[in-house]
């Protein structure tokens, strides 16, 4: 009888269905780095289309993939442990330090995309030389002092921001449903000339994997789902075409309503839009949308990166003197270094204008993420000819193959990343053995000390 009642509140406990799953993993993916794109994407022209295509199909696979391995393994702590099942600690390690990297420079890259669209608002700052770059650095130590005040403030704002960045979203999607019956003729004007080309899709696939970064984050509690083994993969997929059909919406807007020379030199695509459609003052209510949103999410990945560093001590892979919290409880020193390497990555690089200076960051962060998206496919695909797959794994030889194809992806988006973008991962990722190393040492010092104490 108790048995029965227990097994009946947990069941209560399982709230979430299908299509609340569905909700939470695209709101979980969805950020502001699309709010730029189409100036990014825009000298690819019709390129632009097929790269977010092959982005789409490649990004279905990481979401069957991630989703295949929380099933196989809901204890672990995600992709790193993942990686440390197949690989060993060397390996979770070097995932966990170039995913670190990701996150910094992806702040970077959220700030230098809010600044753009200040000058909605201010537009001196793009004349005065090296303005914009200072006010992405106080907006990114803005964020770190929020965060040092702990998690309950940084919370709040988290909360008061994330559902606004749905909202210009929306609005363009509104806006262009509108433009194709109205003014159908409009799409037809400024068609991009851009012929054919692979290398020019593969950058693109490199450019739009950003925009759907967190993938790897977005899997929902199973302890909460009404038939998780069911729902999860399911809501998971669902979720990553949905997010992909958002964005490739809203991204086709712009690049068809605002020339293709115009587009590629804006700082604020979507404002820029609804100030040529409907007039300035719905621009300038586009733009105060997206730098609440952004600043929303630079909070969030602020609070994330002194996380992992965090994480990562406690685990012994960078100093102990980073596992610190504050009287807040805050993981000061892990966030105060977040802040630093970011604010370094931003003044190196600032040299050019706010577009280009974008793409090379969100590049850059991406070629960051690719590494634990390698070492979590394969390592599934090793875990499967190994037989550690556990028997709850759903069709392991299905997961395999979407994991093989996933590999296939990234390799794809690996050669599209181009070579200054490429040198710049390789460097950052490569500053991580040195400490893995100097860990591994200190390691061996402490083991006969403590096997002399235990004589």
């Amino acid at each position: 009888m108790r048995r029965a009642a227990d097994a009946a509140g947990q069941e209560g406990k399982r709230s979430l269905g299908f299509w609340m799953c569905t909700a939470l993993v695209v709101g979980n993916i969805i950020g502001v780095g699309i709010f730029a794109m189409p100036a990014t994407l825009a000298p690819y022209g019709l390129n632009a289309f097929s790269g977010w295509l092959v982005t789409v199909i490649g990004c279905a696979f990481l979401a069957i993939s991630f989703a295949g391995l929380a099933r196989a393994f809901p204890a672990d702590d995600g992709p790193s442990a993942y990686t440390e099942r197949a690989f060993g600690k060397g390996a979770a390690f070097i995932v966990m330090w170039c995913y670190w990297v990701s996150i910094w420079v992806a702040n970077a890259a959220i700030a230098i995309a809010v600044v753009g669209y200040l000058t909605i608002f201010f537009p001196g700052l793009i004349h005065t030389a090296g303005l914009p770059g200072l006010i992405a650095l106080a907006l990114i130590w803005m964020f770190v002092g929020i965060n040092l005040l702990g998690a309950r403030t940084a919370g709040w704002v988290q909360v008061l921001t994330t559902m606004l960045k749905l909202v210009p979203q929306a609005g363009v999607i509104v806006l262009g449903l509108w433009l194709l019956f109205a003014h159908p003729a409009i799409y037809a004007a400024h068609v991009p000339p851009n012929p054919a080309s692979w290398r020019e899709i593969s950058s693109v696939s490199s450019l739009a994997l950003f925009a759907m970064l967190g993938i790897e984050c977005a899997m929902v509690p199973a302890s909460r789902v009404r038939d998780p083994e069911r729902t999860i993969p399911r809501a998971t997929l669902a979720g990553t075409l949905t997010t992909a059909a958002i964005y490739i919406a809203i991204s086709a807007v712009p690049m068809f309503v605002i020339p293709q020379a115009e587009l590629a030199v804006s700082n604020s695509p979507y404002a820029e839009l609804f100030a040529r459609v409907l007039g300035g003052h719905y621009g300038e209510a586009v733009a105060a949308f997206v730098v609440v949103s952004g600043l929303g999410v630079l909070n969030g990945w602020t609070l994330l990166a002194g996380e992992v560093v965090q994480c990562m001590s406690r685990h012994g892979g960078f100093p102990e003197v980073f596992v610190h919290e504050n009287n807040r409880g805050a993981p000061a020193r892990a966030l105060l270094l977040s802040g630093v390497v970011a604010s370094v990555m931003l003044l190196t690089n600032f040299t050019d204008s706010i577009s280009k200076v974008f793409s090379l960051l969100i590049v850059i962060a991406t070629g960051a993420t690719l590494p634990l998206y390698f070492a979590s496919t394969l390592g599934l695909i090793v875990l499967r000819r190994r037989g550690e797959l556990p028997a709850r794994a759903h069709r392991p030889q299905c997961l395999q193959a979407a994991a093989l194809a996933a590999v296939i992806y990234c390799a794809w988006v690996s050669i599209g990343i181009g070579a200054e973008p490429l040198l710049w991962t390789i460097a950052l990722g490569g500053a991580g053995v040195p400490l893995y190393l100097w860990w591994l040492h200190a390691q061996r010092r402490a083991a006969p000390a403590v096997g002399g104490e235990a004589s």
